[in-house]
């Protein structure tokens, strides 16, 4: 048996310029799709996967994600007196257990990499999963769960990965495959943001990450990479000699929500699940087509 994954990273120190003037006072992570926040999303999500401890890799002005999973005992009164008790169960639905949640502090936003190296002396020595809440996935098993699984298996670093198209290569990580089964993908190397010509497939990683330990001795050097950043991927490319490399096509719809447009675009899809707003969204939809 591998050793299981039971500690989580969620890289929430961005700045959110992309949805600015937003983003000026409320973080990103914070952007409600319906009525729950992008970060709740990822935390149910690695809840469902099994994970035990929380880790939110914080910037300045991120108090409202701390205060968002913790107790609000004003709120609570308020609503226990006006017999709320559906808001109380969503509530308490919230909270994690005591002392299962951490925060650290990245003091500069030097990259996903560095993120994740702040986080180092919390992880210790093994896996773990990283989770981007800009990246909402719907699926029936939630993605991590989907990954976990398939971690028995593949062990070393598994990721989450999708085709996209071959103009858009630029916009992500893009794995040379070596062998893939149409679900599970084995790769060589992998490359941040190539060109389109020069992209080894069309295979992209999306913001979900099962990773070796091995990947802080990597991080520890602080290289400098695409965009001037600490990227994540290449300090897992300098680990393949000797570490596995597997993405695995989850089953499920992955929305980026940090564009505006697939912020949206998850909003609409979301309020059409749901059976007390699903009829009304579509009614909406019809008006404004």
């Amino acid at each position: 048996m591998r050793r299981p994954v039971r500690k989580a990273i969620f890289p929430v120190g961005g700045l959110g310029t992309r949805f600015l003037p937003a983003t000026k006072a409320m973080p990103k992570e914070m952007l409600p799709v319906v009525d729950k926040p992008l970060i709740q999303y990822a935390v149910e999500e690695a809840k469902a996967a099994g994970i035990e401890e929380f880790i939110f890799v914080t910037g300045r002005g991120k108090a409202a994600i701390e205060n968002h999973f913790d107790r609000e005992y004003e709120l609570e009164s308020v609503l226990k007196n006006r017999g709320k008790d559906k808001e109380l169960d969503d509530l308490s639905s919230l909270l994690l257990e005591a002392g299962s949640v951490t925060y650290t502090r990245q003091q500069e936003p030097l990259g996903l990499g560095h993120a994740v190296w702040c986080a180092r002396n919390l992880i210790g020595d093994e896996p773990f999963a990283v989770l981007l809440a800009d990246d909402l996935v719907q699926a029936d098993t939630a993605c991590l769960k989907q990954m976990v699984d398939s971690y028995q298996d593949t062990g070393g670093h598994l990721v989450a990965v999708m085709d996209v198209p071959r103009d858009q290569t630029n916009r992500y990580g893009i794995l040379d495959v070596v062998e893939d089964n149409g679900s599970l993908a084995r790769a060589r190397s992998l490359v941040e943001k190539p060109k389109p010509e020069d992209a080894p497939s069309t295979l992209s990683i999306i913001g979900r990450y099962i990773l070796d330990p091995s990947v802080f001795d990597e991080l520890d050097k602080k290289e400098r990479g695409a965009g001037g950043e600490i990227q994540l991927t290449d300090a897992l490319a300098a680990t393949l000699d000797e570490v596995n490399f597997h993405g695995l096509r989850f089953e499920g719809t992955r929305f980026d929500c940090g564009s505006k447009a697939g912020f949206l675009e998850a909003t609409i899809a979301f309020a059409l699940e749901r059976e007390d707003l699903g009829g009304k969204m579509r009614n909406i939809l019809k008006k404004y087509a």
